[in-house]
């Protein structure tokens, strides 16, 4: 008896430090890099990158930039919930896509390396930050790739460019999930437990249907010609949000592209596939 005691308690600290090793992991993996580390991540790319940190109305924000040739169209890549501008260094650092683009990637508020403001919550706030950043880059040619929550942030912009990717873009309120998940940050006694750029993550989330009412009727005004890339096994941001787009624009303007059997990480598990879509641009 004593033995099989003195072995349950030896599984349960082994699991407790497994639990608490993970935990770690998560928080880890998730966070924000430093400056620092983002640059020692580009120490292998075919071009330097540039870090810097601009000024929204009072926001600081860090964008991240591949410039090889002043006169490459412009390639702006805008993250989801959660993310980051590392979302994309997987294209950013790409031979061949460094051969056609210049590349732009930025965290937005709330989502900068040891960000002390929270996220806004506001589709229209993201879209003028994005309009105001597209005016501040010296580029006769625009591509703008919004990947989830980054979707429909590109989609409001008004501004005429050359193209509008969009990356699994959560555009829809009648389809959008709200994961069990979300309950860790609702629940007070369990709120402590969520790492602080997943508190921000959870706000936003939770307001994100509420404020897509603000705009979905108005998706077709947008003037650009639009491409939507979407996993039909995507459970995160149902497929039926492309679906929704392929049926409010004219077949002229709006291309749909499915990716089979793909799900909410395809920028990073379907890249091949991804990279070639903007190549082909």
């Amino acid at each position: 008896m004593k033995t099989i005691k003195k072995v349950l308690k030896i599984l349960g600290i082994l699991l407790l430090l497994l639990v608490v090793g993970m935990y770690i992991l998560f928080v880890t993996m998730t966070s924000p890099k430093s400056d620092e580390d983002v640059i020692e991540s580009f120490k292998e790319a075919p071009v330097k990158p540039i870090l810097e940190h601009k000024t929204y109305k009072n926001f600081s924000y860090r964008v991240l930039s591949i410039i090889s040739d002043s006169n490459l169209p412009t390639l702006i890549f805008v993250h989801g919930t959660i993310g980051s501008c590392m979302d994309f260094s997987r294209y950013m650092m790409d031979k061949d896509l460094v051969k056609k683009y210049n590349m732009v990637s930025y965290d937005r508020i709330g989502y900068n390396y040891k960000d002390k403001n929270p996220v806004q919550e506001s589709i229209a706030f993201e879209r003028d930050l994005l309009d105001n950043l597209i005016s501040e880059t010296m580029s006769d040619s625009i591509i703008l790739a919004g990947y989830s929550y980054g979707g429909p942030i590109t989609l409001a912009s008004k501004k005429k460019i050359a193209n509008l990717v969009l990356l699994a873009p959560a555009v829809y309120s009648k389809v959008e999930p709200m994961p069990w998940m979300l309950n860790f940050y609702k629940w007070k006694l369990t709120r402590w437990l969520v790492p602080d750029i997943w508190k921000e993550a959870s706000k936003e989330k939770m307001s994100h249907q509420k404020d897509l009412m603000n705009f979905e009727s108005n998706w077709k005004v947008n003037p650009n010609n639009i491409i939507s890339i979407h996993g039909d096994a995507d459970w995160i941001v149902p497929y039926s949000n492309s679906e929704y787009l392929l049926n409010h624009f004219p077949k002229e303007q709006f291309q749909l592209i499915t990716l089979k059997d793909a799900g909410h990480d395809l920028i990073w598990s379907q890249f091949s596939n991804i990279k070639q879509q903007l190549l082909n641009l």
